[in-house]
């Protein structure tokens, strides 16, 4: 602001000073080349010099009028304009603000005609005052295009040495995301092998837990050295992958459907009313489905809450032989409500691209779009493995 008010305060002040300066120089020169100012002659310099004080808003029309000023006090005064000076100080705003185009043009044009219309009105050609007058109108113009020229090319350098920076910057962490990933590989290897291993020692304890018990016991050694092996490769993994500025890892459990319950007051002391239906009898999940099942349900309730307008919740939650059904759709007073936006920034097309991930990441599969009845439904259906079917725990 306070830029904006010295920028306008220079533009105001410097047709002052010209007009000044226009009204005392015919009686500091001793020379008789201006003549007399008459009252036809000062009005015309006080608008010739206040059209300055918008030259930077109007460049080629302030030039214009500045021109048509000094030759209108010649065709009054018969004599060369005491304020000619506004001509030179338009040109070089031309040439500083205006485009590359007009400048080449206007100012040119403007030297020509503002010479050869004074000669031909005055009929003294050729004098000193005019010849001046075409010099330093066009040397104007010239030092107005060098100053424009000037800052282009120091934004141009600004500019190359910022792209420059961002571009050192994307290499670095290109090439520190891509040693992460060779790490991160490296340690693939290395844990995959220890879980063959104790996949492998699992097996042969198992074939000789009553005939050998000696060696059943040096297999489970095995499986517990190699395990606890594993579990260290592990956390360096999880290490090299932490960003920087990273919350510390939770000690708490990962989130399940366990803490369903739990979910839905959160939601239910908002004012979300959320309706909840279970069919099937509940068994443990593998934890990967566990987690993924839990997301879709807190990020469906909190699109609800977000873009429902004020409508509630149906979750329905259904255990199957082979897959774990979950279905969330938004209701208001047990009628379906209005359907959400699914597009745009900040909007819940980004939360379900993210639980399309989420359920694809453990083999399942995830549809959301609006109902015909005019409400909004986000279904996923998680595939369980036969090991959660046959689950050892209830099989003894």
């Amino acid at each position: 602001m306070l830029a904006l008010v010295r920028r306008y305060a220079a533009d105001a002040a410097a047709p002052a000073v010209l007009f000044a300066a226009s009204l005392a120089q015919p009686f500091v020169l001793a020379e008789d080349a201006y003549g007399d100012l008459s009252t036809t002659g000062v009005t015309l310099a006080a608008l010739t010099c206040l059209a300055l004080a918008v030259r930077r808003r109007w460049p080629v029309p302030v030039l214009a009028a500045t021109v048509a000023g000094s030759l209108g006090y010649v065709a009054a005064a018969g004599k060369l304009s005491p304020f000619w000076i506004a001509v030179p100080v338009a040109a070089y705003t031309v040439g500083a603000h205006a485009g590359r185009k007009a400048a080449l043009v206007a100012v040119p044009a403007a030297a020509l005609l503002l010479t050869a219309g004074a000669a031909a009105l005055d009929g003294d050609w050729p004098t000193p005052h005019y010849t001046g007058l075409l010099a330093w109108t066009a040397l104007g113009g010239a030092i107005g295009y060098a100053v424009r020229a000037w800052r282009e090319n120091v934004s141009a350098v600004k500019d190359r040495a910022l792209r420059a920076e961002r571009t050192r910057e994307e290499e670095a962490r290109r090439r520190v995301a891509e040693e992460r990933l060779r790490v991160a590989r490296d340690l693939h290897d290395v844990v995959a092998h220890h879980i063959a291993v104790i996949n492998v020692q699992a097996g042969v304890a198992s074939h000789m837990l009553r005939e050998q018990p000696e060696s059943a016991q040096r297999a489970l050694a095995h499986i517990r050295q190699a395990s606890r092996t594993v579990l260290d490769e592990l956390g360096v993994l999880l290490g090299v992958l932490r960003q920087p500025g990273d919350p510390a890892a939770p000690t708490e459990p990962a989130p399940s459907l366990s803490r369903l319950d739990s979910l839905i007051d959160s939601f239910t002391a908002t004012g979300l009313t959320v309706q909840r239906s279970l069919a099937g009898k509940p068994r443990p999940l593998p934890a990967a489905v566990d987690l993924a099942a839990y997301r879709v349900v807190q990020e469906s309730l909190t699109n609800v809450h977000r873009h429902g307008n004020g409508a509630g919740a149906q979750v329905s939650i259904a255990y199957n032989p082979a897959e774990l059904s979950i279905e969330v759709h938004n209701v208001r007073n047990g009628t379906p409500a209005s359907a959400p936006t699914t597009t745009g920034e900040g909007r819940t097309g980004l939360g379900i691209l993210g639980m399309q991930e989420r359920v694809a990441s453990v083999g399942g599969q995830l549809s959301a779009g609006p109902e015909p009845d005019g409400g909004f439904r986000v279904r996923a259906v998680l595939r369980l493995s036969r090991e959660t079917d046959d689950d050892p725990d209830r099989a003894g």
